[in-house]
């Protein structure tokens, strides 16, 4: 089915049952659909018409969700934008992207946009836009995700109906989604998990969702309660902050089958704290946006390896390749190359980066990761995060992973220094758990008797709280930004 035609679909054969919720307003799919007709009439006499770009700027709500079948319905593709980021990048997302318009509930100035829309709009226009969705070829442009912009300007991932598809298909299968299930949607909807797992795969399905607004540790279990969600994805730091609620918290989370952890990864402690504490078994998955979502998952009914990202799902394929070039042996690190029908079609308006990406039909993830002996991916660290040490190389995430191993370790993270006798050396951010007394010196020591000596940290940090950008990871640009304000001063 074209994602375009789901509404449609959904109220002809059940119109009564539940479609969308959020912090306002819940509407069954009868109500979802005519949402979206009203939506489409007016991006329709906006101009938006098949082919075009409908930027939306929105927090987690019903109406972003409602925006992008709109567009769809007129053959137009989406980019989402993160709300929080300043006018001068939303202007170059929206150029960047050529954007007819841009949906949004903020006054902004996006770059000289011809139209600019509210969701206020949506919800008062009378007649609904009742012609038939527009079928779109599947290798028709469905969404431009942009990257973080961590190594420059960010990039639009361009994603295909097709790509949306097969991902959707191998989520439902990976996860056995039925029209039982409802997701509780708390990851941010500019990016392609919250979009994917949060909320295409459910209503394919015949499920439903419930969209929330600002996530909180204090309201997240009454949203559980309140929904009955069978599942939600989200990301360490927010496992942490649940974890590590007060003893007398005891939520009811009989109606959850599961969590999701993705983005960043989790120490092993941390997933046990959480599956102890609340019985919901979270399975680590691994992906990225140029691969629409996830490449590899822990089997939700099968054997689940802590400390790895799970295997393949159906239907990709996993390499791990040396800097030669060449496949490494059994067992052996390299880079992470992804094969499937979910790879991106390539970056929007940039060749060179696209095909220096995606090379005879593999993805390089610039990850670097090795397969254990049942196909289980473990993560070593990101390519560009390797610290070369006086010729030595250094994974941070080694030395992340052995400092969660201590008790009493919320986050850390590790960052590279310049050096000039070593070139560069390791720097450990850390921070506590509630009421954890851990001190700096009590940390070295801990990896003093765990590490070889050229890959211990040369100085290490408490913080309060670790940087995260806006889809929940340690933000290690800021980290590195804060070493070079200090080595200035």
């Amino acid at each position: 089915m074209h994602l375009s035609e789901i509404p449609d679909y959904r109220a002809r054969r059940y119109p009564a049952e539940p479609a969308i919720a959020d912090d306002l307003i819940a509407r069954d799919n009868a109500a979802f659909l005519a949402a979206v007709q009203r939506a489409s009439a007016v991006l329709n006499r906006r101009g938006v018409s098949e082919a075009d770009v409908v930027a939306v700027m929105l927090p987690n709500t019903a109406d972003l969700v409602i925006t992008l079948f709109a567009a769809w319905r007129l053959g137009a593709a989406v980019t989402p934008i993160n709300p929080a980021l300043a006018p001068a990048e939303v202007a170059y997302q929206a150029k960047d992207s050529s954007a007819k318009v841009l949906v949004t509930d903020q006054p902004i100035d996006a770059g000289g946009l011809a139209e600019t829309v509210t969701p206020i709009e949506f919800n008062e226009y009378g007649a609904p836009y009742d012609t038939a969705p527009v079928q779109s070829s599947d290798d028709a442009l469905a969404l431009i995700i942009y990257t973080s912009g961590t190594t420059g300007r960010p990039k639009g991932v361009m994603l295909t109906h097709r790509n949306l598809n097969a991902m959707c298909s191998m989520i439902i299968d990976a996860f056995t989604l039925t029209s039982s299930d409802r997701s509780l949607l708390v990851l941010p909807l500019f990016h392609v998990n919250g979009i994917v797992v949060g909320t295409l795969s459910p209503l394919i399905v015949g499920g439903s969702v419930a969209v929330a607004g600002r996530f909180s540790p204090k309201t997240f279990f009454g949203r559980i309660e309140e929904s009955r969600a069978t599942y939600f994805s989200a990301v360490p730091t927010i496992y942490t902050m649940l974890a590590n609620l007060p003893d007398d918290m005891r939520p009811d989370t009989s109606s959850v089958r599961f969590g999701v952890c993705g983005a960043a990864p989790a120490s092993v402690e941390l997933l046990n704290k959480f599956e102890s504490r609340y019985g919901i078994p979270i399975v680590e998955g691994y992906g990225l946006s140029e691969g629409t979502c996830a490449s590899t998952v822990n089997p939700l009914d099968g054997v689940r390896k802590p400390g790895t990202v799970g295997i393949a799902l159906p239907g990709q394929k996993i390499r791990i390749v040396g800097p030669d070039g060449v496949d490494a042996a059994p067992g052996g690190t390299g880079e992470v190359y992804i094969s499937g029908p979910n790879l991106m079609s390539g970056y929007l308006n940039r060749p060179d980066a696209t095909a220096e990406t995606i090379v005879d039909g593999w993805l390089r993830t610039g990850d670097i990761g090795r397969l254990d002996d049942d196909g289980y991916l473990v993560l070593v660290d990101r390519a560009k995060d390797m610290i070369i040490r006086g010729g030595e190389n250094i994974y941070p995430k080694e030395i992340e992973a052995t400092t969660y191993q201590l008790p009493g370790i919320a986050e850390a993270a590790v960052v590279g220094r310049p050096s000039d006798v070593y070139g560069e050396e390791p720097i450990l951010f850390a921070a506590l758990s509630p009421g954890a007394d851990v001190t700096e010196e009590a940390i070295l020591a801990h990896l003093h008797r765990n590490l070889a000596t050229y890959k211990l940290p040369v100085e290490v940090t408490i913080l309060d709280e670790l940087p995260k950008n806006a889809v929940g990871k340690l933000d290690k640009p800021t980290l590195r930004r804060s070493l070079a304000v200090t080595a200035a001063r």
